[in-house]
């Protein structure tokens, strides 16, 4: 059983427009310490970030209008990390935050979805959600034609409520609230987006989730804020592997749009 959004859901275009801060921050310093949070519906943004690098409000207003749409406004406040918080990662890379992580191999199941819902994205490019269940396929496309989606996947629920619009003035989105889409089966505590790479629940949740595919079985990991190793590597090197495989997809925000599961 898996369900899956698109980049445009709402709940996505909020972990969008945070991975996009991210993303500003890291042009300003190699490595900032940033965690964003933002809620989103309605005709209005809301963003609180913590920052090491300043942000503009119009530069947070170019983003949100640019992921968004122009009608939104955006309502940006900024503060500094905690004291503490920055000290931990004031001569190094140490672990972030306290947790534990799992990451698991991706399923049949959970890969064919998530082609349904990039193909039919790629279509409509609109609000829409996506749930698979063995057999049963449950679509829900706004602004789509129900009968052109039940001729496409014949075997599908389509819509069930009937045809809607969607986007954030039907309802509203904020960050890490699709973390079962973006995660699967590796689902555990924080969430993946609009945070740094010196934080764990970025950087130990994506080298859990790439070990568990290279190997194919199960990764279970905990850590403690300020550990130097984890799994047995250097803390920096796990910064090092999320880095890279963030810059692979070419930033936070394209990481935002679809998660891990890809």
């Amino acid at each position: 059983m898996f369900e899956k959004v698109n980049p445009s859901h709402p709940d996505k275009v909020a972990d969008r427009i945070a991975g996009a801060l991210v993303d500003l921050a890291y042009t300003r310093d190699e490595n900032p310490k940033i965690a964003v949070e933002v809620l989103i519906g309605h005709g209005v943004c809301h963003i609180i970030a913590e920052n090491s690098v300043h942000i503009t409000d119009e530069e947070a207003a170019v983003i949100v209008h640019r992921i968004a749409g122009e009608r939104i406004l955006s309502n940006y406040v900024e503060v500094p990390q905690d004291a503490r918080l920055a000290d931990n990662q004031a001569d190094g890379f140490h672990c972030g935050d306290n947790g534990i992580f799992k990451g698991m191999p991706v399923t049949e199941e959970q890969n064919r979805l998530t082609d349904i819902a990039k193909f039919i994205y790629g279509v409509y490019g609109s609000d829409g959600k996506y749930i698979l269940d063995g057999g049963r396929l449950i679509i829900c496309q706004s602004n789509a034609k129900t009968v052109h989606l039940r001729e496409a996947y014949p075997e599908a629920e389509v819509n069930p409520l009937g045809e809607w619009t969607g986007g954030t003035d039907v309802d509203t989105g904020a960050t890490n609230r699709k973390l079962g889409s973006d995660m699967a089966d590796s689902v555990t505590g924080g969430g993946l987006h609009g945070k740094d790479l010196s934080k764990a629940d970025v950087s130990v949740n994506i080298y859990a989730w790439l070990k568990a595919q290279e190997s194919d079985s199960p990764v279970e990991l905990c850590c403690a804020i300020g550990d130097d190793t984890v799994d047995g590597r250097p803390y920096s090197e796990i910064v090092d592997i999320a880095r890279e495989y963030i810059r692979s997809l070419g930033g936070f925000e394209k990481f935002a749009e679809w998660g891990l599961v890809r």
